[in-house]
């Protein structure tokens, strides 16, 4: 992901907005995209600042506080599958995807069905 482009850029930018140009002849003397511009000035309109807004992040796992209800489930019944804990999930009020439910158990090393062959 690229870097924000600087606050000095972005203040000259929206005082020239201010100042009556276009968005257009602004975007073309600055080297900016025109929706630049228009994002930068709703943004110094509405908030009073063309500081940037926060960029990436990690997303909450939302099944982590349930760790512990999921790890008795699968050592109470190895033979529950996906959509099954994904049920009891659902009773207990939380409502999930089978792939989040299956990438939590991924991560956490978790097994669902025991195969006596393979250990």
């Amino acid at each position: 992901m690229t870097r924000a482009l600087s606050n000095d850029l972005r203040e000259r930018v929206v005082a020239a907005v201010l100042a009556g140009e276009t968005c257009r002849s602004v975007a073309a003397r600055f080297g900016v995209s025109v929706a630049s511009v228009v994002k930068w000035s709703q943004r110094y309109r509405a908030t009073g600042s063309v500081a940037p807004g926060k960029m990436g992040g990690h997303r909450k796992r939302i099944l982590e506080p349930h760790r512990a209800f999921i790890t008795e489930r699968l050592t109470q019944n190895p033979q529950l599958s996906l959509h099954g804990l994904k049920a009891e999930l659902a009773g207990r009020g939380v409502t999930v995807s089978h792939n989040a439910v299956w990438q939590f158990i991924r991560r956490e090393g978790l097994r669902f069905k025991k195969n006596a062959v393979r250990p």
